[in-house]
């Protein structure tokens, strides 16, 4: 029997999950099979609605060896595992005459702990709080959630947490789950034989198609110890996320209530001495956080150096002493040290780090409402790590609707370690930029409008010419308005200002799960929904719902953001343009995610409001509409506003 053909089987996916073969997607498809062929590198950037999900699982899956695709999203992961893979494997099986396998595979703490559900929290500062387990009818959220997890526990077959529905709070989670660092591992470990990780690692091992984040493909990366099995493929969707999650994933952070569970973690396992010391240095750094503000640490100060000096040393003493001594009066010791030992470890490696001084690292202050203030390092870039890490040894496919900014691949790639197309030597990684387009007619279905009439926006205070304006856009559009702010302050500021003034019910970030708030604002053609960046990537609302997507300024970073700061002062001392090299390309790929959520199916009509004058009068200006999609673009307010009407009438004719 003849190797059937890449566009059969293509053919054969795309029936079979019900969808409709686009020319980006076959496009998409080829230049995969190639790159993965030859065991080159690809960038694809697949508008909304290319099918970019079969683009990249039909040629990897097709090459016959073991693929991992990491993803951003949950509701990617979901997708995928869920509806594309078992269709696209039933599809392709016939053809291929074998039935490839796939697994998801997830960090330790995101499955149930079965060891930790059923001993205990093994930490005195959480006692109680199983002691809803022995209540008939637990009172408290979290007493109910304990009981409804143990119950899960024993119908799970994957101890997943997204597999729990309805979720519970990240405290609840924290009783049944532990870190890696925390694991007594499955040798030492009475419930080792049914451990969830332990039988997700066995699956993955086993499976064609290994589907997991990109938290986990950074912590593969940066630690040096494989957590993936071997793989010749690697595909990162949602790829203009990597680097922030990369560089989440190397950030290090040291707060006085996590040094202070080290501490009382530790207390009753060491001698007297050790534990004292602990305990006095975390009192000398508590002393010092309290009176720390924010900002980037270029030079560490000497109360600082000094501090985090004492507790460096207090915590090796403390971790040399876990090592030699046993308690046979503490219930399952071993659970506890493992524990006690991951908090130490923690303090130990951060302070050391900070100490260290590496001119590529980065060192701040951050100050919360809530949580107090916290020490943090991150790394100055992550474009060395991940050239170096990420596409040696295996053909690399990263792809996305927002990879070309500014009209091409190369800030997307520098960010990722790569010289730009097509040039470069023997030590680095050749790579390929394709567009494959969007099926949707973008100049038709779409206006750009930039309220150029408006006064530029200041740091801080009240745009009052900005909410006339906004006003006036959700009026004419009868609803129907996605708001994209730069700051929760801003969301909040203009909901409380649009409800005094409007008719239209508006939903904002924060007073309800971010679940419930799409599901009401979809439901709803009339209501707008407002929120922050995290909501510029979660809403897909196709058809009358959304017809305005509003954006109330350029997401630029903020001037006092340290590690952005920093970046771009690194780029301009090494002679580049560092605010287009940094500011620009944050503001570019989050303005052209945004820009995203207006049309998400071939009917969809509507505007992206910008009420930001810079981006019709700045130099920068034209790199960041370079960076959207091609609507029709105005500075016409009296245009725009007859438009949103004449979209809202013509919905309202079809009874939507």
């Amino acid at each position: 029997m003849t190797k059937p053909s890449l566009p059969e089987l293509l053919h054969a996916a795309v029936d079979a999950v019900g969808g409709v073969e686009r020319p980006g997607q076959v496009a998409m498809a080829e230049a995969v099979a190639e790159a993965v062929d030859d065991g080159s590198h690809l960038l694809v950037q697949a508008g909304t609605g290319t099918g970019k999900s079969l683009g990249y699982l039909v040629p990897s899956v097709a090459h016959g060896e073991r693929v991992v695709i990491a993803t951003a999203t949950l509701a990617l992961q979901r997708q995928l595992v869920e509806r594309d893979l078992p269709r696209t494997v039933e599809a392709l099986h016939p053809l291929l005459r074998r039935r490839p396998e796939f697994a998801m595979l997830k960090g330790r703490s995101n499955y149930l702990c079965l060891h930790r559900l059923h001993e205990g929290v093994p930490q005195e500062e959480e006692e109680g709080l199983f002691d809803p387990f022995e209540a008939a009818a637990p009172t408290s959220r979290l007493g109910q959630d304990l009981l409804r997890m143990r119950d899960w526990a024993d119908e799970t077959e994957t101890g997943d947490r997204d597999a729990l529905t309805p979720g519970v709070s990240d405290r609840a989670w924290a009783q049944v789950s532990v870190s890696s660092r925390e694991c007594l591992g499955a040798s030492k470990c009475a419930y080792g034989a049914d451990c969830f990780a332990e039988q997700a690692r066995e699956r993955a091992k086993l499976a064609d198609v290994v589907v997991t984040n990109h938290a986990l493909l950074a912590i593969d990366a940066i630690e040096g110890a494989p957590v993936l099995p071997p793989h010749e493929v690697l595909v990162v969707d949602e790829a203009h996320e990597l680097v922030s999650r990369v560089t989440g994933a190397a950030t290090g952070e040291l707060t006085p209530g996590q040094v202070n569970r080290a501490v009382r973690r530790s207390a009753k396992l060491v001698n007297e001495k050790a534990a004292d010391a602990l305990l006095s240095a975390a009192e000398g750094f508590e002393r010092l956080m309290e009176l720390a503000l924010p900002g980037r640490l270029e030079e560490l100060p000497e109360d600082l150096g000094h501090a985090l000096l004492l507790l460096r040393d207090a915590a090796r003493t403390v971790i040399s002493a876990l090592g030699s001594t046993r308690d046979s009066s503490v219930q399952d010791e071993d659970a506890v040290r493992k524990q006690a030992l991951a908090s130490v470890e923690n303090v130990h490696d951060v302070a050391e780090r900070i100490l260290q001084g590496s001119e590529y690292d980065v060192v701040w202050y951050e100050r919360h409402d809530r949580f107090g203030a916290s020490l943090r390092v991150a790394p100055m870039n992550v474009s060395g790590l991940l050239r170096e890490k990420l596409f040696a040894e295996r053909s690399v496919v990263l792809t996305s609707a927002t990879l070309k900014l500014g009209g091409d691949f190369n800030g997307v790639g520098a960010s990722l370690g790569l010289a730009p197309e097509g040039t470069g030597g023997d030590d680095v990684p050749q790579w390929k930029g394709l567009d494959v387009g969007s099926p949707f007619d973008y100049p038709k279905q779409g206006i750009l409008y930039v309220a150029r009439q408006l006064a530029t926006p200041g740091r801080e205070g009240s745009r009052g010419d900005m909410m006339d304006e906004l006003a006036e856009l959700v009026q004419a559009a009868g609803g129907r308005t996605l708001g994209l702010f730069s700051s929760m302050r801003a969301a909040q500021a203009a909901a409380e200002e649009l409800r005094s003034r409007l008719d239209q019910p508006i939903l904002l970030q924060g007073e309800e799960t971010l679940g419930e708030l799409i599901k009401a604002f979809a439901a709803d053609p009339a209501t707008c929904l407002f929120g922050t960046l995290s909501l510029w990537q979660g809403v897909d609302v196709p058809g009358p719902s959304c017809q305005l997507v509003v954006m109330d300024r350029i997401p630029f970073p903020r001037p006092d953001d340290p590690l952005m700061s920093a970046r771009q002062k690194a780029v301009e001392e090494a002679g580049g343009n560092g605010f287009m090299a940094v500011a620009a390309t944050h503001a570019a790929l989050l303005m052209a995610q945004g820009a995203g959520r207006l049309v998400r199916a071939t009917g969809d009509r509507g505007v992206v409001a910008v009420l930001d004058p810079r981006l019709a009068t700045a130099r920068y200006g034209s790199f960041l509409k370079a960076s959207l999609p091609d609507f029709w673009y105005t500075t016409d307010r009296n245009q725009v506003r007859r438009s949103l009407a004449a979209i809202d009438a013509a919905a309202r004719a079809d009874g939507r």
